[in-house]
């Protein structure tokens, strides 16, 4: 069972009693699963962003420890990546939750919602990759940490292309 089919099957089993009898009227157990994926899929947002915020902050103490190290030549090129991880940070905080309202113009069907839902099995990933990156990095020689810095920045750029994939599959435009 792929991590999305898990979440959802969790989300489906802690139904309340009162929500698994509506279930069963015609109509409504769609709109029910439809909301179990919206909220899955917000779920998986915050703990992305969560996950984000914790690894930018060991960024930031390695920043320092660079800084208290004087290895002057890689400072620009951490802070730099330092603002490109609240910047991402910030998009995947204020994403649309993969929800439309009944007269919206764009409608998100259940296909689209489980195609977005595998975009985020994979940002979440991407973003535990990024964590381990960056915790590598303390233990990374001073010779070799613009090397490690350009590793994390391209995993970084990784994050936000299959978020932006995520967001054009949301419009409608891929």
């Amino acid at each position: 069972m792929s991590g999305r089919d898990e979440i959802l099957g969790k989300a489906k089993d802690e139904m309340r009693l009162s929500e698994r009898i509506l279930s069963a009227i015609p109509g409504f157990k769609g709109y029910k699963e439809k909301e179990l994926r919206r909220e899955s899929d917000r779920l998986i947002r915050n703990h992305l962003h969560r996950r984000l915020r914790e690894t930018e902050d060991a960024l930031k103490k390695t920043f320092q420890r660079l800084s208290d190290e004087r290895l002057y030549g890689v400072l620009e090129n951490t802070d730099r990546l330092v603002m490109e991880f609240d910047r991402v940070k910030a998009r995947i905080d204020h994403a649309s939750y993969g929800y439309t309202g009944f007269f919206d113009v764009i409608k998100i069907d259940e296909k689209d919602l489980d195609e977005m839902l595998n975009f985020d099995s994979n940002l979440i990933q991407t973003v535990e990759r990024l964590s381990e990156e960056v915790k590598a990095l303390k233990e990374t020689k001073p010779e070799e940490v613009a090397k490690s810095l350009e590793v994390i920045r391209s995993s970084l750029s990784s994050l936000e292309e299959t978020f932006n994939e995520r967001n054009e599959k949301i419009l409608g435009v891929k």
